[in-house]
């Protein structure tokens, strides 16, 4: 029997290729690309970056190897690359293992102009001192 000959038959065709074309186009739209800068993907990510004039909240998840004893540093930069804050990000669970960790940084500083940019800066903690070990983020900001 010929299925387009049959409603039913032709309603299955119709269906089928609809199906198929969905699929076909849910596969041609690209992944969203990483927002971190090239060579670091896969070992940071964000849940709250706050920025008010008087201090920066940022919390996230970051692999166990850029902890060391549990942190790892953060800086606030003015917009003239001047640090007015500085402190450590700490694992909120185990830290010792290569998976993600949550973390949480609070820095407080001095009153900034509400509107004025600035950077934070998120660094591995590389107790090595190796210069090749070092990674970093920094994410622009501005403070409301």
């Amino acid at each position: 029997m010929n299925p387009f000959t049959n409603k039913w038959g032709l309603l299955v065709v119709a269906l089928t290729i609809i199906a198929f074309a969905g699929v076909v186009l849910l596969l041609s739209i690209p992944a969203p690309k990483s927002t971190l800068p090239a060579g670091i993907p896969d070992v940071i990510t964000f849940t709250d970056i706050t920025a008010s004039t008087t201090g920066t909240r940022v919390a996230g998840q970051a692999r166990g190897t850029w902890y060391f004893e549990a942190s790892f540093p953060v800086k606030i930069l003015d917009a003239s690359g001047a640090t007015i804050a500085q402190g450590p990000a700490q694992a909120q669970s185990d830290w010792m293992t290569t998976d993600f960790v949550p973390f949480v940084a609070s820095l407080s500083y001095p009153t900034q102009p509400k509107g004025s940019h600035g950077t934070i800066l998120i660094k591995n903690d590389n107790p090595s001192g190796d210069p090749a070990r070092d990674q970093s983020v920094s994410i622009p900001v501005v403070f409301n």
